[in-house]
């Protein structure tokens, strides 16, 4: 059944991926009226979350805020699909950097980078940054999918740009064995989810929320000796993006536990004050609150 579901899944979306861009925003648009206006895809979801992180707007302006977030959802989706076709001089066009001869620095040092990324505007074009490096490798860490064929598509779909992937299973015997072996490289850590619930080792706050914090980035960034720096993507129109490199200042371990996990999620918090819609809200941003399990607990 799920080999099935490939050989269905795969065509189309490798037609959509050749399709120029004009058309595939129209798609998107067309797919936008079905998934927010038909269907109504985790819509409870993301007015929860809108609701809970800006509360001091009310409900006319959280919705035009949210009918964007569902825009800029259904494009994301279509150019994750034109990865997998998209030229080298397309995406140096479409997703530029500010600030890359910091990472060139970085890389001059010899000393790998924890990367810690958000799920805000594009955070899958990122891995373009692979192509400006040197000797260093762009490695991606990522949670696998159950049905290794489509598991096998998004690695394809990620890879394009010459990234490494490596399961959130694996990523510490990994990153272990590069740093034995004098592999260096920047490590993207999508590091704005919540972890499971038997994984909670610290609540940090989140829009004055106290909710559970992935610190998997910063803890081997301390144990591995590597810098730390913040991905900052904006989205400057559409199809076109830009990335700033924000690094933390001196070493991670010269900062209190959980300090530089707290240090990502308010420059993170900071930027989706700024423009709110580019967020992908339709995850549960505030599961497992603090307040949540306490309440569970009495």
């Amino acid at each position: 059944m799920q080999r099935l579901a490939y050989i269905f899944i795969y065509p189309t979306i490798f037609f959509i991926s050749v399709l120029p861009f004009p058309i595939l925003y129209f798609l998107s648009d067309i797919t936008y009226v079905i998934l927010y206006k038909l269907v109504g895809y985790r819509k409870k979801t993301v007015r929860q979350n809108l609701a809970i992180a800006l509360p001091h707007l009310n409900a006319g302006k959280r919705k035009k805020i949210e009918k964007k977030s569902y825009s800029h959802f259904c494009d994301s989706f279509f150019e994750m699909a034109k990865s997998l076709t998209i030229s080298d001089k397309q995406i140096r066009k479409r997703f530029t950097f500010t600030n890359i001869e910091l990472a060139h620095e970085y890389e001059n040092k010899g000393k790998s980078v924890v990367l810690l990324v958000g799920h805000y505007a594009s955070y899958e074009w990122l891995l373009s940054m692979n192509m400006y490096f040197k000797s260093y490798k762009g490695i991606g860490i990522y949670k696998t999918i159950r049905n290794k064929y489509f598991d096998s598509l998004v690695q394809k779909i990620r890879r394009r740009f010459g990234a490494e992937l490596i399961g959130t299973k694996t990523i510490i015997p990994a990153m272990r064995k590069n740093a034995r072996e004098g592999v260096k490289g920047f490590y993207g850590f999508i590091s704005d989810q919540s972890p499971k619930k038997q994984s909670i080792i610290y609540y940090g706050t989140f829009f004055g929320v106290e909710v559970p914090m992935q610190v998997g980035g910063e803890i081997l960034a301390k144990k591995l000796d590597m810098n730390v720096m913040y991905a900052r993507v904006e989205k400057i129109s559409r199809g076109h993006y830009q990335c700033t490199f924000v690094p933390l200042e001196g070493s991670p371990k010269e900062y209190p536990d959980f300090n530089v996990t707290d240090w990502f999620m308010k420059l993170l918090e900071d930027q989706i004050r700024e423009t709110p819609e580019y967020y992908l809200w339709t995850h549960k941003r505030f599961k497992h609150s603090k307040k949540e399990n306490q309440t569970l607990t009495t």
